[in-house]
Protein backbone atom coordinates (compact mmCIF):
# COMPACT_ATOMS: atom_id res chain seq x y z
CA UNK A 1 0.00 0.00 0.00
CA UNK A 2 1.30 3.62 -1.02
CA UNK A 3 1.68 5.85 1.85
CA UNK A 4 -0.58 8.94 1.99
CA UNK A 5 2.19 11.35 0.47
CA UNK A 6 3.46 9.18 -1.90
CA UNK A 7 -0.06 8.36 -2.53
CA UNK A 8 -1.30 12.35 -3.02
CA UNK A 9 1.80 12.64 -5.07
CA UNK A 10 0.43 9.86 -7.75
CA UNK A 11 -3.05 10.96 -7.71
CA UNK A 12 -2.00 14.90 -8.52
CA UNK A 13 0.47 13.36 -11.55
CA UNK A 14 -2.47 11.23 -12.77
CA UNK A 15 -5.46 13.83 -12.78
CA UNK A 16 -4.55 15.71 -16.18
CA UNK A 17 -4.70 11.88 -18.03
CA UNK A 18 -7.75 11.17 -16.45
CA UNK A 19 -9.46 14.17 -17.22
CA UNK A 20 -8.16 13.76 -20.54
CA UNK A 21 -9.19 10.56 -21.27
CA UNK A 22 -12.61 10.51 -19.81
CA UNK A 23 -15.78 9.64 -21.94
CA UNK A 24 -17.90 13.45 -22.18
CA UNK A 25 -20.69 11.86 -23.67
CA UNK A 26 -20.67 9.54 -20.72
CA UNK A 27 -20.67 11.96 -18.74
CA UNK A 28 -23.44 14.03 -20.43
CA UNK A 29 -25.80 11.73 -20.34
CA UNK A 30 -25.29 11.76 -16.16
CA UNK A 31 -25.84 14.88 -16.22
CA UNK A 32 -29.32 15.00 -18.39
CA UNK A 33 -30.06 11.73 -16.11
CA UNK A 34 -29.61 13.71 -12.99
CA UNK A 35 -31.35 17.07 -13.94
CA UNK A 36 -33.78 18.84 -11.94
CA UNK A 37 -34.50 21.89 -10.34
CA UNK A 38 -33.22 20.97 -6.22
CA UNK A 39 -30.23 20.73 -5.42
CA UNK A 40 -28.23 17.50 -6.75
CA UNK A 41 -27.12 14.96 -4.09
CA UNK A 42 -24.68 13.10 -4.99
CA UNK A 43 -21.63 10.93 -3.48
CA UNK A 44 -18.10 10.25 -4.61
CA UNK A 45 -16.43 7.00 -3.54
CA UNK A 46 -12.69 6.81 -2.93
CA UNK A 47 -12.62 10.38 -3.67
CA UNK A 48 -8.60 11.03 -2.36
CA UNK A 49 -8.23 14.90 -3.09
CA UNK A 50 -11.18 15.08 -5.08
CA UNK A 51 -10.11 14.87 -8.73
CA UNK A 52 -13.26 13.29 -9.36
CA UNK A 53 -15.50 16.05 -8.64
CA UNK A 54 -13.41 18.75 -9.95
CA UNK A 55 -14.03 16.77 -13.18
CA UNK A 56 -17.61 16.54 -12.70
CA UNK A 57 -18.81 20.16 -10.97
CA UNK A 58 -18.64 22.17 -14.12
CA UNK A 59 -20.33 18.91 -16.43
CA UNK A 60 -23.12 18.94 -13.97
CA UNK A 61 -23.87 22.59 -13.03
CA UNK A 62 -26.10 23.89 -10.81
CA UNK A 63 -26.39 23.25 -7.42
CA UNK A 64 -24.61 20.39 -6.31
CA UNK A 65 -24.12 18.81 -2.87
CA UNK A 66 -21.34 16.21 -2.53
CA UNK A 67 -20.23 13.91 0.19
CA UNK A 68 -17.07 12.74 -0.71
CA UNK A 69 -15.81 9.31 1.50
CA UNK A 70 -11.82 8.19 1.79
CA UNK A 71 -10.66 5.82 3.92
CA UNK A 72 -7.55 8.18 3.99
CA UNK A 73 -8.12 10.58 6.77
CA UNK A 74 -4.53 12.86 5.31
CA UNK A 75 -5.96 12.73 1.61
CA UNK A 76 -9.86 14.14 2.80
CA UNK A 77 -7.83 16.86 4.40
CA UNK A 78 -5.54 17.62 1.22
CA UNK A 79 -9.18 18.23 -0.54
CA UNK A 80 -10.08 21.77 0.55
CA UNK A 81 -6.85 22.95 -0.65
CA UNK A 82 -6.93 21.23 -3.81
CA UNK A 83 -10.26 22.66 -4.36
CA UNK A 84 -9.10 26.83 -4.07
CA UNK A 85 -6.21 26.24 -6.32
CA UNK A 86 -8.52 24.50 -8.84
CA UNK A 87 -11.02 27.06 -8.61
CA UNK A 88 -9.22 30.33 -8.47
CA UNK A 89 -7.50 29.37 -11.33
CA UNK A 90 -11.06 29.05 -13.10
CA UNK A 91 -12.60 31.84 -12.00
CA UNK A 92 -14.82 30.13 -8.88
CA UNK A 93 -15.45 31.68 -5.73
CA UNK A 94 -13.50 29.13 -3.11
CA UNK A 95 -14.80 29.08 0.61
CA UNK A 96 -14.17 26.90 3.42
CA UNK A 97 -16.69 26.33 6.64
CA UNK A 98 -16.48 23.54 9.47
CA UNK A 99 -16.64 20.18 7.76
CA UNK A 100 -17.17 21.66 4.20
CA UNK A 101 -15.86 23.41 1.46
CA UNK A 102 -18.45 25.67 -0.72
CA UNK A 103 -17.34 26.39 -5.12
CA UNK A 104 -19.57 29.12 -6.55
CA UNK A 105 -19.33 30.72 -9.83
CA UNK A 106 -21.88 31.91 -12.18
CA UNK A 107 -24.20 28.86 -12.64
CA UNK A 108 -22.66 26.72 -10.27
CA UNK A 109 -23.00 26.46 -6.36
CA UNK A 110 -21.23 23.38 -4.72
CA UNK A 111 -20.73 22.11 -1.05
CA UNK A 112 -18.81 19.29 -0.73
CA UNK A 113 -18.53 17.20 2.29
CA UNK A 114 -15.95 14.90 3.41
CA UNK A 115 -15.94 11.88 5.41
CA UNK A 116 -12.98 9.50 6.10
CA UNK A 117 -15.21 5.77 5.83
CA UNK A 118 -13.65 2.21 5.34
CA UNK A 119 -15.33 1.23 2.01
CA UNK A 120 -14.36 -2.47 2.70
CA UNK A 121 -17.86 -3.33 3.43
CA UNK A 122 -21.05 -0.89 2.16
CA UNK A 123 -22.62 -0.78 4.83
CA UNK A 124 -23.47 2.92 6.03
CA UNK A 125 -27.21 3.36 4.70
CA UNK A 126 -26.82 6.87 6.03
CA UNK A 127 -24.10 7.73 3.14
CA UNK A 128 -26.13 6.62 0.37
CA UNK A 129 -29.50 8.42 1.62
CA UNK A 130 -31.42 10.38 -0.37
CA UNK A 131 -28.22 10.68 -3.38
CA UNK A 132 -28.88 10.68 -6.97
CA UNK A 133 -25.68 10.31 -7.83
CA UNK A 134 -23.00 7.47 -7.23
CA UNK A 135 -19.54 8.15 -8.48
CA UNK A 136 -15.86 7.39 -8.88
CA UNK A 137 -12.95 7.47 -10.46
CA UNK A 138 -10.46 4.69 -10.98
CA UNK A 139 -11.89 2.50 -8.14
CA UNK A 140 -13.84 -0.67 -10.04
CA UNK A 141 -11.05 -2.54 -10.76
CA UNK A 142 -9.91 -2.67 -6.95
CA UNK A 143 -12.51 -3.95 -5.45
CA UNK A 144 -14.16 -7.31 -5.66
CA UNK A 145 -17.18 -8.76 -8.05
CA UNK A 146 -19.32 -9.47 -4.73
CA UNK A 147 -18.62 -5.29 -4.31
CA UNK A 148 -19.76 -4.62 -6.87
CA UNK A 149 -23.12 -6.48 -6.87
CA UNK A 150 -23.26 -4.76 -3.55
CA UNK A 151 -22.85 -1.46 -4.46
CA UNK A 152 -25.62 -2.00 -7.07
CA UNK A 153 -27.56 -2.94 -4.80
CA UNK A 154 -27.50 0.23 -2.84
CA UNK A 155 -27.45 2.37 -6.00
CA UNK A 156 -30.88 0.71 -6.71
CA UNK A 157 -32.15 1.08 -3.52
CA UNK A 158 -32.27 4.47 -3.28
CA UNK A 159 -32.72 5.45 -7.18
CA UNK A 160 -29.40 6.93 -7.96
CA UNK A 161 -27.61 6.93 -11.33
CA UNK A 162 -24.10 6.01 -11.16
CA UNK A 163 -20.93 7.12 -13.16
CA UNK A 164 -17.81 4.78 -12.80
CA UNK A 165 -14.57 6.66 -14.73
CA UNK A 166 -11.19 5.41 -15.66
CA UNK A 167 -11.86 1.45 -14.84
CA UNK A 168 -8.26 -0.55 -15.80
CA UNK A 169 -9.19 -2.89 -18.20
CA UNK A 170 -6.23 -5.03 -18.90
CA UNK A 171 -4.52 -3.87 -22.36
CA UNK A 172 -1.55 -1.92 -22.73
CA UNK A 173 0.26 -1.01 -25.83
CA UNK A 174 4.05 -0.47 -24.87
CA UNK A 175 5.78 1.93 -27.82
CA UNK A 176 8.92 0.64 -29.05
CA UNK A 177 7.60 -2.74 -28.36
CA UNK A 178 9.93 -5.12 -26.08
CA UNK A 179 10.01 -8.63 -26.10
CA UNK A 180 9.08 -9.09 -22.53
CA UNK A 181 6.24 -6.56 -22.24
CA UNK A 182 3.75 -9.23 -22.56
CA UNK A 183 5.43 -11.00 -19.80
CA UNK A 184 5.25 -8.42 -17.31
CA UNK A 185 1.93 -6.85 -18.49
CA UNK A 186 0.64 -10.74 -17.83
CA UNK A 187 1.84 -10.36 -14.21
CA UNK A 188 0.65 -7.35 -13.51
CA UNK A 189 -2.38 -7.85 -14.37
CA UNK A 190 -2.83 -11.21 -12.38
CA UNK A 191 -1.59 -9.23 -9.06
CA UNK A 192 -4.63 -6.66 -10.09
CA UNK A 193 -6.93 -9.49 -9.18
CA UNK A 194 -5.54 -9.83 -5.99
CA UNK A 195 -7.53 -8.72 -2.54
CA UNK A 196 -6.83 -4.80 -2.35
CA UNK A 197 -8.80 -5.24 0.82
CA UNK A 198 -12.15 -4.02 -0.92
CA UNK A 199 -14.34 -6.81 -0.37
CA UNK A 200 -12.31 -10.02 -1.24
CA UNK A 201 -10.13 -10.86 -4.36
CA UNK A 202 -9.80 -7.34 -7.06
CA UNK A 203 -12.45 -7.58 -10.09
CA UNK A 204 -8.77 -6.29 -11.74
CA UNK A 205 -9.05 -6.12 -15.43
CA UNK A 206 -12.80 -7.79 -15.69
CA UNK A 207 -14.00 -5.27 -13.68
CA UNK A 208 -16.00 -2.78 -16.24
CA UNK A 209 -17.80 -6.12 -17.62
CA UNK A 210 -18.32 -7.16 -13.71
CA UNK A 211 -19.76 -4.17 -13.58
CA UNK A 212 -21.93 -3.67 -15.87
CA UNK A 213 -23.65 -6.88 -15.29
CA UNK A 214 -24.52 -6.36 -12.03
CA UNK A 215 -25.79 -2.79 -12.62
CA UNK A 216 -27.59 -4.66 -15.48
CA UNK A 217 -29.44 -7.15 -13.12
CA UNK A 218 -30.21 -4.64 -10.48
CA UNK A 219 -32.41 -3.10 -13.36
CA UNK A 220 -30.53 -0.17 -15.15
CA UNK A 221 -29.39 0.80 -17.95
CA UNK A 222 -25.72 0.88 -19.10
CA UNK A 223 -23.01 2.00 -21.39
CA UNK A 224 -19.75 1.90 -21.57
CA UNK A 225 -17.34 3.67 -23.63
CA UNK A 226 -13.58 3.69 -23.43
CA UNK A 227 -11.51 6.18 -21.83
CA UNK A 228 -8.06 5.17 -22.64
CA UNK A 229 -4.65 6.98 -21.59
CA UNK A 230 -2.00 8.21 -24.10
CA UNK A 231 1.09 8.86 -22.68
CA UNK A 232 3.45 10.49 -24.92
CA UNK A 233 7.19 11.23 -25.21
CA UNK A 234 6.79 14.38 -23.16
CA UNK A 235 5.04 13.12 -20.18
CA UNK A 236 8.11 11.54 -18.79
CA UNK A 237 7.42 11.67 -14.77
CA UNK A 238 3.59 9.96 -15.46
CA UNK A 239 5.52 6.73 -17.43
CA UNK A 240 8.12 6.57 -14.97
CA UNK A 241 5.41 5.72 -12.45
CA UNK A 242 3.83 3.49 -14.72
CA UNK A 243 7.07 1.85 -15.60
CA UNK A 244 7.94 1.26 -11.91
CA UNK A 245 4.28 0.20 -10.77
CA UNK A 246 3.78 -2.51 -13.40
CA UNK A 247 7.70 -3.89 -12.64
CA UNK A 248 6.78 -3.90 -9.01
CA UNK A 249 3.38 -5.41 -9.10
CA UNK A 250 4.89 -8.09 -11.99
CA UNK A 251 7.69 -8.87 -9.26
CA UNK A 252 5.76 -9.53 -6.58
CA UNK A 253 3.67 -11.93 -7.59
CA UNK A 254 6.22 -13.63 -9.70
CA UNK A 255 9.22 -13.35 -7.54
CA UNK A 256 11.16 -15.76 -9.86
CA UNK A 257 11.22 -13.51 -12.55
CA UNK A 258 12.30 -10.38 -10.79
CA UNK A 259 15.57 -10.28 -12.71
CA UNK A 260 13.92 -10.53 -15.91
CA UNK A 261 11.58 -7.61 -14.88
CA UNK A 262 14.18 -5.39 -13.75
CA UNK A 263 16.06 -5.96 -16.87
CA UNK A 264 12.60 -5.05 -18.39
CA UNK A 265 12.44 -2.15 -16.17
CA UNK A 266 15.94 -0.61 -17.46
CA UNK A 267 14.80 -0.90 -21.17
CA UNK A 268 11.95 0.78 -20.76
CA UNK A 269 13.28 3.79 -18.67
CA UNK A 270 15.60 3.74 -21.58
CA UNK A 271 13.18 4.65 -24.28
CA UNK A 272 11.44 7.28 -21.67
CA UNK A 273 14.94 8.58 -21.25
CA UNK A 274 15.66 8.85 -24.92
CA UNK A 275 12.12 10.56 -25.84
CA UNK A 276 10.76 7.59 -27.59
CA UNK A 277 8.30 6.03 -25.18
CA UNK A 278 4.93 6.05 -25.75
CA UNK A 279 2.30 4.17 -23.59
CA UNK A 280 -1.09 3.39 -24.27
CA UNK A 281 -3.34 2.30 -21.19
CA UNK A 282 -6.76 0.87 -21.41
CA UNK A 283 -9.70 2.17 -19.53
CA UNK A 284 -13.40 2.03 -19.78
CA UNK A 285 -15.85 4.33 -18.17
CA UNK A 286 -19.54 3.01 -17.17
CA UNK A 287 -22.75 4.85 -16.57
CA UNK A 288 -25.72 3.24 -15.21
CA UNK A 289 -29.40 4.88 -14.80
CA UNK A 290 -33.11 4.16 -14.54
CA UNK A 291 -35.53 5.06 -17.01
Amino acid sequence: MQDDEALARWLALREPADAAARAAGLTCAIADAVASRGPLRALDLATGTGSNIRYLMPHLGGEQRWLALDRSAALLERLPSRMSHWGEARGYRVTHEPGACVVRGSSLECRIETRRLDLAVLDSEEAFDGRRLVTASALLDLVSERWLRALAERCRAVGAAALFAITYNGRVACTPPDPDDPMVLERFNRHQRTDKGLGGPAAGPGAVEAGVGCFTDAGYRVRREPSDWTVEASETELQRELIDGWAGAASEIAPAAASAIARWRARRLAHVDAGRSRLVVGHDDVAAWLE
